[in-house]
């Protein structure tokens, strides 16, 4: 089935905010497209490049994550001699993908709310998983233990690899028609589920009914490999240097090759968005013809 792209390629210059048409941008991005950035003014030296080693990650895991003004990285010894030098990468990074969107989309302004920021140092290829941490398939994101209640994700990711290897991804239909496709088949959340999942430590707070929709639509499209394989979709590789934004909970996406990149979160109420139509909360209460939280 062939579908309008859901990438938007665009030319912006070492000033990141001065593309001809912002609203534009912020439209499109709102709207569930990867706004992709071919050259982001954001460059490692030698000394950085050096630090690129799956070596430094603790054993287990799959990011290196900074919180917001956090002193300490996490999964990184702290005793290590590239504990500080890999602190003030990310940070830099931090630091850089905020003001990125603070020149593109100034009407988000104080409304973000930064989440912690990740170095990613191994090779997507190689990652062996579970089916459903498996971010090889088609997805959009949603957390298990933290409930958002609606709260949108909004990433930064650039790809940092040192040897010329782009960053390859899936991109899958739009929101509303994932959603369309899968919530007659998915579960229903039970009377009182939300409570023993908070009281069981499970959760961090209430899952609303937006959040079990959320998880359950995440499940649904990783669990069908026929729906993966067939669904409309489209790749594309991001080269080193390049970077992409999304709303990675409306986004349909799946991370298919590379290594090294990093990535920074924020989180935004969606009345705090341009267009609160757009989100997958008033998408899914449109669905549904219920309030979901």
């Amino acid at each position: 089935m062939k579908q309008e792209s859901q990438i938007i390629a665009t030319w912006i210059d070492t000033d990141i905010g001065t593309h001809p048409d912002n609203a534009a941008l912020l439209s499109a991005l709102e709207s569930g497209k990867v706004l992709h950035i071919p050259a982001m003014p954001f460059e490692l030296d030698d000394q950085e490049r050096a630090l690129l080693d799956p070596i430094h990650a603790s054993k287990g895991r799959k990011n290196i994550s900074l919180p917001p003004d956090g002193p300490t990285l996490i999964g990184v010894d702290p005793d290590s001699p590239a504990h500080a030098p890999l602190h003030c990468l990310v940070a830099r990074y931090a630091r850089s993908a905020r003001d990125w969107i603070d020149s593109l989309f100034p009407q988000y302004g104080a409304h973000l709310i930064a989440a912690p920021t990740s170095l990613r140092l191994h090779r997507v290829e190689t990652r062996h998983t579970s089916w459903r941490k498996d971010d090889s398939r088609l997805h959009v994101d949603a957390f298990p233990s933290r409930p958002n209640h609606g709260e949108r994700i909004l990433r930064v990711f650039m790809n940092i690899n040192p040897h010329g290897e782009p960053r390859v991804w899936r991109v899958g239909e739009t929101f509303e028609s994932v959603a369309q496709r899968f919530l007659p088949r998915l579960p229903r959340q039970w009377p009182g589920q939300a409570s023993l999942l908070h009281a069981l430590g499970i959760t961090k707070r209430y899952r609303s009914r937006y959040d079990h929709i959320m998880l359950s639509l995440h499940d649904a499209m990783k669990a069908d490999i026929a729906y993966q394989q067939s669904c409309p979709q489209e790749s594309i590789g991001f080269a080193p240097g390049a970077g992409w934004i999304c709303f990675s909970d409306q986004t349909s996406h799946a991370v298919m090759a590379g290594q090294f990149m990093l990535e920074q979160t924020f989180f935004l109420q969606p009345r705090d968005m341009a267009d609160p139509r757009q989100s997958p909360l008033a998408v899914l209460e449109t669905l549904t013809g219920r309030p979901l939280i």
